[in-house]
């Protein structure tokens, strides 16, 4: 009797720790399948920004599809095979050998059940590290790079000079846009071209391009998804997260990339007035923390436009409000801050065309099959209505707009259905109104950092050397980074480890 009570106490002893070791390893699998699916491969530092940052607004859509294809199929697969591996019955599947040996094949005895549940909660995990490329995380903190020992221009020891008239700044970011959009014949990867009003927005205006006609800007690890774009936008470096720590302690007491100078500083110490726009919860991904803690002096985002009566009280759609609201929102905003009597930068965010699929509003028309297509040409036909609106106002003359897009999207699947897996996406950008319209715009190789520079020299400063951060002013000659090193090297820096990002930009004192 003491026999059969220790037994049973010690398959309990083994077998719970293995089926939860197989849960976890099935959930995982799921969650990473599901987020390369989802997001696409961004490399592990996306990930661990993710896991760890602040969620508060996340679209309530994304939250369900990852219940329903990740969380509850992982359950579903776990109470399966421990069915299987943990069956018990009186009646055996055995092997004879040799006449004198039995083997049984099945049900599997305490221990290989066990033994089975480990080895395959081994295979699902390493699964699910290959999934989201953490052996190259991994192989990167033991490779440092020092191109930022290197290669880093300290905003901060860089006299800019302004004009002896301040121009404004309107900085827009539009949700996963790229010139994939676009038609073959123009460039893109598509039958005909979902958003030619952007497309004529770049074609007349200053768009700088990797190939000879309207072109975009070049995916980098560590700039490809939002908050890392803006970080790459406005400080001319990547996002990069430590091994260890979480989103969430960007912005803690330790402040998000308190040691970088950005160009919301920048303009801060130079008396711009400065205002952040999104049609989502601003602390969502770390956007409120970036900000406020660079400059910005006023937020609006959904919970504002709620307070501001731009949106009922109980409304919430997609990630908050729609972009014909912000447009709205944006009008109103604008209209006030330029009574202010002081040069301003406005910075915004759409968010209708986020994965997946985008969200069809009540402009939208159906003019396409897939929504996403359908929600990409409203995108652009209302980004046109509002830079129509910014040319009528009094304060355009003296403003300059960028418009870029944040990121390359991230609906796999729309881009699996319709674009040739050798096609090579870039992110949108063009400059209205720059106080620069001549430079070398065609054929070129630069990215998201590059931007930064390029701003303010599109608003009319003078930079000493043309470089801030790792980002190169495009309307220079001096050659980018990635001009420089290649594409293939830039891109390989970018994923190794850099004590100094760390001490310099992530763990220093506010500069």
């Amino acid at each position: 009797m003491k026999k059969n009570k220790s037994s049973a106490v010690l398959r309990w002893v083994l077998g719970v720790p293995a089926g939860i070791l197989l849960l976890i390893a099935a959930v995982c699998c799921f969650a990473a399948t599901w987020y390369v699916q989802t997001y696409g491969k961004l490399g592990f530092d996306a990930v661990l920004y993710t896991l760890f940052s602040n969620l508060s607004g996340v679209q309530s859509g994304l939250i369900r599809d990852f219940v329903l294809k990740a969380l509850l199929p992982a359950v579903l697969c776990t109470v399966l095979l421990a069915a299987v591996l943990f069956f018990r019955s009186d009646r055996q599947l055995v092997l004879h050998l040799l006449g004198r040996f039995r083997l049984r094949l099945y049900p599997f005895s305490w221990p290989v059940a066990c033994l089975l549940c480990v080895a395959l909660s081994g295979g699902l995990l390493l699964k699910a590290a290959d999934s989201v490329e953490l052996g190259d995380y991994l192989y990167s903190l033991n490779h440092q790079t020092t191109i930022f020992e290197d290669r880093y221009q300290d905003p901060a020891q860089v006299e800019i000079t302004f004009p002896e008239e301040k121009r404004n700044l309107i900085y827009i970011y539009l949700e996963s846009m790229e010139t994939s959009y676009f038609s073959r014949e123009q460039g893109g990867a598509l039958p005909s071209n979902l958003i030619p009003e952007l497309y004529l927005l770049a074609q007349e205006n200053v768009n700088f391009s990797h190939n000879d006609t309207v072109g975009g800007t070049a995916d980098i690890t560590g700039t490809n998804w939002t908050i890392a774009a803006m970080v790459s936008h406005t400080a001319g470096i990547p996002l990069k997260t430590p091994a260890g720590i979480g989103g969430n302690d960007f912005g803690g007491s330790g402040g998000f990339l308190s040691g970088v100078t950005s160009l919301t500083d920048i303009l801060r110490e130079n008396g711009y007035y400065q205002a952040l726009m999104l049609g989502s919860e601003a602390s969502f991904g770390g956007r409120k923390q970036y900000f406020t803690e660079h400059g910005i002096d006023r937020i609006h985002d959904y919970c504002t436009a709620v307070e501001d009566k731009i949106i009922p009280e109980d409304y919430y759609v997609w990630w908050g409000m729609e972009d014909r609201y912000l447009y709205e929102y944006a009008r109103q905003e604008l209209t006030e801050i330029a009574r202010q009597g002081q040069p301003f930068a406005f910075t915004m965010l759409t968010v209708d065309t986020h994965h997946i699929g985008g969200y069809p509003c009540e402009l939208c028309r159906d003019t396409y099959d897939e929504q996403y297509e359908n929600v990409l040409a409203c995108a652009s036909r209302q980004l046109s209505a509002f830079v129509e609106w910014l040319r009528q106002q009094s304060f355009y003359e003296n403003t300059t707009v960028v418009i870029v897009g944040d990121h390359p999207s991230m609906d796999g699947g729309y881009f699996a259905r319709n674009v040739d897996a050798g096609y090579v996406r870039h992110s949108y950008n063009c400059i209205l109104n720059s106080a620069v319209t001549q430079g070398n715009f065609r054929n070129r190789g630069f990215c998201s950092m590059d931007l930064f520079p390029t701003t303010l020299a599109a608003m009319g400063c003078t930079i000493p050397g043309d470089r801030l951060g790792l980002g190169t002013n495009l309307f220079a000659d001096t050659p980018t980074l990635m001009e420089e090193l290649g594409e293939e090297t830039l891109e390989k820096e970018m994923t190794k480890y850099s004590r100094y990002y760390f001490d310099h930009f992530y763990f220093s004192e506010t500069p």
